[in-house]
């Protein structure tokens, strides 16, 4: 099981309004929302994050806020949020004084135990979300990463992922992030790195060293939608494959992961023509390995590029992606022919990974892929 992603999130600053100069919200008269918290958190609910509340709540069960007066208010929150599928699995709340400089007090680590040297959670890749320094703080103690929310602008963004001035960008950070991936291979025959963004929202370059390689490789980019980076160093004077393999194995395992745990998206994938061809490619990324390839080339290269290593490229792409690939092709040009499958598995790959917005349901009966 991969490691948890968590986000811990601020209460008041960031998901209630502050009230000034009590920073207490101990009535329903000091009750409000910030602008945009109840859709954005509602967007990233199916993220597959864990939410956590950590807050500190001055002198909170003291006589100058007495639990009464955080209760009803605090609750009200919680069945709102909810009611948006909005659930904190864990509420993290420390009652002391800053004047008490107790370990428990955001920045200080003392509630957060349960995280801390655990297997069970990715806090490199968790974030904390607040409005104040001392989150950004506590990000770096505990090792995830920090999200700034100021909405006067009036604050650093020093040690900051995102210094954001509202919870739509926030939102809009967080789906870029859980769709995107970098992947890094190096053996004694090539050095690739491959960046994928699902959503396209970086910007696309292929560079691998084969010409006409890249020129496959990049209508994978344009076709599918998504934004992809190649660079890829081989030992091209020895021979094609390695470096082509490399790629495909790279570029597989960046596509698993930048699809996360797949909610949302359709799954499935396109048939196209190609000039005098007929290129059919069928994908399944169901997380079940199968491969079948049935195009028959009558050249040994097209440019600089062997044409046997097409199908060896898509089937070690198939590996590292764990998912059914068939491809099927007819065609007389053998350019078009591989450029019409390279268009066609695009066009399948732009299909299967789109997601529609506030759309988390798994595209199978299992109830996981």
């Amino acid at each position: 099981m991969n490691p948890k992603k968590v986000l811990f999130i601020d209460r008041d600053g960031t998901i209630l309004v502050e009230p000034m100069p009590s920073e207490q919200v101990d009535s329903f008269d000091k009750f409000q929302f910030v602008p945009g918290a109840i859709s954005a958190l509602s967007s990233i609910a199916g993220l597959g994050y864990e939410l956590v509340l950590a807050t500190n709540q001055d002198g909170l069960g003291t006589d100058s806020f007495p639990y009464e007066t955080f209760e009803g208010p605090h609750r009200v929150m919680k069945e709102t949020l909810a009611g948006e599928g909005v659930v904190f699995a864990d509420e993290l709340i420390d009652r002391t004084f800053a004047a008490d400089n107790q370990p428990t007090r955001k920045p200080g680590t003392g509630m957060f135990g349960k995280y801390l040297d655990n297997a069970e959670y990715n806090l490199a890749e968790s974030f904390v979300i607040g409005d104040r320094a001392t989150d950004v703080a506590l990000a770096a103690n505990l090792g995830c990463k920090a999200i700034l929310l100021d909405i006067e602008g009036c604050r650093s963004s020093e040690g900051c992922a995102l210094k954001a001035s509202s919870w739509s960008e926030i939102a809009d950070y967080l789906h870029r992030e859980t769709r995107y991936a970098m992947v890094e291979r190096a053996t004694s025959e090539t050095s690739i790195r491959v960046e994928v963004d699902l959503d396209g929202r970086i910007p696309s370059s292929i560079s691998t060293g084969l010409n006409f390689f890249d020129h496959m490789l990049d209508q994978i980019a344009h076709h599918s939608g998504i934004g992809l980076q190649i660079e890829a160093v081989g030992d091209l004077k020895v021979d094609e494959h390695h470096t082509m393999e490399d790629v495909a194995i790279a570029l597989g395992e960046a596509l698993k992961k930048a699809l996360g745990t797949k909610a949302g998206i359709e799954r499935y994938g396109f048939a196209l023509p190609m000039d005098e061809c007929d290129a059919l490619v069928l994908l399944d990324l169901g997380g079940r390995i199968d491969f079948a390839w049935d195009v028959e080339f009558t050249r040994e290269y097209v440019g600089d590029t062997p044409t046997e290593m097409f199908r060896h490229f898509f089937q070690s792409l198939a590996c590292a992606m764990c998912c059914n690939l068939h491809i099927r092709a007819v065609g007389e040009n053998n350019h078009h022919l591989a450029e019409g499958v390279f268009k066609a598995f695009a066009r399948a790959l732009r299909q299967a990974v789109y997601r529609r917005e506030f759309n988390y349901d798994i595209a199978s009966s299992k109830g996981m892929i």
